[in-house]
């Protein structure tokens, strides 16, 4: 039997290891994985270097989001340990004004002890419009939010907003790369996805279609599929 390639995954801001459990359970006969906790720090750089310090040798690494970011910071501090690589519904840019703008506001009202965590007004920009409904995955994400807390989100707020612009990192990655984006995903559109798959020689751009910016668990089975290609691959 073949053995089983380490798979680290790095959740999105205030996501858990639920977001990762469909992928768990469809690639667990050929990868031993373990969720990376991002909610104890306030920069991706110490995010990436506490992975690190956790995670075994030599590795495949995906990161949806936030985790998108520390994937790519883990790339800057030890490209050596990484097998494979998989960014899915993340940028490789920094925050614009206007984001860091909406950032700051959002720790603001959460230390003036307003946070809600994902609210509803916030879902459409998170799942498909179809999905708004679903009250199964609905619960995952309030449950994820909740989960994280506050100063979880207060911490990887700060994160999110002083990484830096890793557009030119993107020609040093050698590893095989997959690169996947929701077609809906409003957060971080298809455009950016093509960005980096173009940046990353050799790298495989996966759109799923009818899932927003968390397909992981809009659109399981997509995911899985075109993950298990790149584990095999």
């Amino acid at each position: 039997m073949a053995e089983k390639i380490p798979l680290v995954l790095l959740p999105g801001l205030l996501c858990d290891e639920k977001l990762w459990a469909p992928q768990m359970q469809a690639l667990a006969d050929m990868a031993d994985c373990q969720v990376a906790d991002l909610t104890r720090h306030e920069s991706v750089t110490e995010m990436a270097a506490a992975t690190l310090a956790e995670a075994p040798e030599k590795f495949a690494l995906a990161g949806l989001s936030m985790g998108g970011y520390v994937a790519q910071e883990i790339m800057r501090q030890a490209p050596e340990r990484v097998l494979k690589l998989a960014l899915l519904d993340t940028s490789p840019r920094a925050d614009s004004e206007e984001q860091m703008v909406r950032r700051r506001g959002l720790i603001e009202l959460a230390q003036k002890g307003r946070f809600k965590g994902v609210t509803p007004r916030l879902l459409p920009l998170l799942i498909h419009p179809e999905r708004q409904q679903d009250e199964k995955l609905t619960a995952i994400i309030f449950a994820m939010a909740e989960h994280v807390g506050m100063d979880g989100f207060i911490r990887q707020q700060k994160a999110i907003m002083g990484r830096p612009d890793g557009r030119a990192d993107l020609a040093k990655i050698k590893v095989p790369a997959l690169v996947l984006c929701g077609r809906q995903d409003a957060l971080t559109p298809l455009d950016i996805h093509k960005e980096i798959a173009a940046g990353i020689a050799g790298s495989r751009l996966v759109v799923v279609e009818e899932s927003g910016h968390l397909p992981t668990l809009e659109r399981p089975a997509e995911v899985n599929m075109a993950m298990r290609e790149w584990l095999r691959g």
